[in-house]
């Protein structure tokens, strides 16, 4: 950091002349190269502090799980990446409206099942059926989803009286609640019970974002969990801010001292 400091001799300009007793007054005070240069370093100095503070590797997971949920007896089927490869559907999308357990979600992405969807219900919590309670996914919330489609209605699955409160309707798909069925997504990235490293019923672990489209890429087979696990550990907002500030001090070289 001594190479920051100013020396020790102020600038003829700013010399006080000894006969003086008061600086002169001379308005403004005049900003020689010497302090652009100064405020400058100092200022790149502070941005790398920062950015030394953002760059720690946040903990990837919660230390405690949580419990099952009530009125549910089910084992944990694993994490979002185990769990999403055997699913019937998997989707990026933003709900657009719920009625009763009944969730209608319309569709941004498909990383997995058939392409042509546009818009797709959801049935949720009712009764003691394992998923998540509708109050989870108000509208206009995002996220990332791996669902059963329903072929067959148990007895007593479907009320006409009711048909918003009910286990669905065929055709439609039902979200578990007995894994990492579902991620939180913000922008172009996504949070969840994402890994195998994760406990068991902690649907919002403590963890960095991760691309949408490394998980499809997972999905796909084109990456390996190894490297997914690697992204949830990487801050992507502090990544960018890196790379933004390395190409503001290429263009500040000239103004620094060697």
């Amino acid at each position: 950091m001594a190479g920051f400091f100013l020396p020790s001799r102020q600038p003829d300009s700013l010399q006080q002349n000894p006969r003086q007793t008061n600086p002169p007054k001379t308005g403004l005070l005049e900003t020689t190269p010497l302090h652009k240069n100064s405020w400058r370093q100092r200022c790149l100095c502070g941005v790398l502090g920062l950015l030394a503070g953002l760059m720690v590797v946040a903990p990837s997971v919660d230390v405690v799980a949580n419990e099952a949920p009530e009125s549910c007896q089910c084992l944990w089927q694993g994490s979002f990446t185990e769990v999403a490869p055997t699913s019937d559907l998997v989707v990026v999308g933003e709900v657009a409206a719920v009625r009763g357990n009944a969730v209608d979600v319309t569709v941004e992405q498909i990383p997995l099942g058939p392409d042509w969807l546009t818009a797709i219900r959801v049935w949720t919590k009712t009764g003691d059926y394992c998923r998540p309670p509708p109050e989870r996914f108000p509208p206009g919330s995002r996220w990332m989803l791996a669902l059963e489609k329903i072929t067959a209605l148990p007895e007593g699955g479907f009320d006409p009286s009711t048909p918003n409160q009910s286990f669905g309707r065929v055709g439609d798909y039902a979200l578990s609640a007995c894994g990492g069925y579902f991620l939180d997504v913000y922008g172009d990235t996504a949070t969840g019970n994402l890994l195998p490293d994760m406990p068991r019923w902690a649907y919002d672990p403590k963890m960095n974002p991760v691309l949408i489209d490394l998980i499809t890429s997972y999905l796909d087979g084109a990456l390996t969990i190894e490297r997914l696990q690697e992204a949830s550990q990487e801050d992507p907002a502090a990544r960018e801010l890196l790379l933004d500030t390395k190409s503001f001090l290429r263009g500040q070289d000239s103004y620094l001292e060697d």
